[in-house]
């Protein structure tokens, strides 16, 4: 998925914790062969490969991760596509880029994205993009499926507390070995070597997207690597999104997503969510927090 896992497991030794360990890295290779658009023997390839031609019966797993994606999508009005797969790649976040793109040129990048477009056949259990030339990814709910994954079986085998940390997207569960809860610590988007906040997380995920390391400034206008799928450009005006729900997949898409609808409307549509929190950064070092939010600052 071309994240790092670090898995953290509290067991009587170490030869336990080991065994633990291996099983939750063996659940998220088996994740990633399900979902890897790159490895051209998955389902995911497979459903790629048939756009515009026909419908692919894929695993009951992979059916209702996509149907959640879908749901996703709904919910923030396409600020969350798993078909962005199919965009043109022509914003480039390596300094080497010192024009926009003309508005055609954006516009043709994302003629292929639409959410609409994926139709699924519950029945047959099929997965069918219309249109020639669309894709699917999981590059924003890929890796939070994953930890997901792998904190549920973990604690099936009886693990009673650990943290997987998938690139900075955590998911924990229990309390540390001594009964203290685990405690996130929140990246200070303006100095990316401190943390800001310091928050405790018993059974839940934590999420944050941010643009400090890659963005691009055009007229003196910073734009986020992260691109609204609906239009083509970047988003802009927030630097970091953290949120927090029971689930790492479904936080994770909704870091994105707040990202690219916006500090407004994404504060308003995760105050709508029941049990689901943020904390946004904008590019002007204001913090604003969801409803139910307590912040041990440092």
């Amino acid at each position: 998925m071309g994240s790092r896992f670090e898995i953290t497991v509290v067991a009587n030794d170490s030869i336990t914790a080991k065994g633990h360990i291996d099983t939750a890295v063996g659940e998220i290779s088996r994740i990633e062969q399900l979902i890897s658009s790159w490895d051209p023997a998955s389902q995911t390839s497979e459903i790629n490969r048939n756009a515009g031609n026909k419908p692919v019966k894929v695993d009951e797993e992979l059916y209702q991760l996509i149907a959640r994606a879908i749901g996703i999508s709904k919910l923030t009005d396409g600020a969350f596509d798993i078909t962005y797969a199919s965009m043109d790649n022509i914003w480039r976040f390596d300094g080497s880029m010192i024009q926009m793109p003309s508005e055609e040129m954006i516009k043709k990048s994302v003629a292929k994205v639409g959410y609409q477009n994926l139709v699924l056949d519950e029945q047959n259990r099929s997965v069918f993009l219309k249109n020639p030339g669309m894709k699917i990814g999981f590059g924003a709910i890929g890796k939070g499926y994953a930890a997901d994954r792998a904190k549920a079986l973990l604690i099936e085998k009886g693990v009673v507390s650990g943290i997987i940390n998938a690139s900075g997207d955590m998911n924990t569960w229990g309390k540390q070995r001594l009964g203290e809860p685990w405690k996130v610590a929140i990246t200070n988007p303006l100095d990316k070597n401190k943390a800001f906040a310091l928050l405790p997380i018993t059974d839940g995920a934590v999420v944050t997207s941010g643009n400090y390391e890659k963005f691009v400034t055009l007229n003196n206008k910073r734009y986020s690597h992260i691109i609204d799928p609906r239009t083509g450009y970047p988003s802009s005006g927030i630097v970091s999104v953290t949120v927090f729900a029971k689930k790492a997949e479904l936080a994770d898409a909704l870091a994105t997503s707040v990202f690219v609808m916006g500090k407004e409307t994404g504060l308003n549509r995760i105050n709508q969510l029941p049990k689901v929190e943020c904390i946004i950064i904008d590019d002007k070092g204001n913090i604003t927090k969801s409803t139910n939010i307590a912040i041990d600052k440092l």
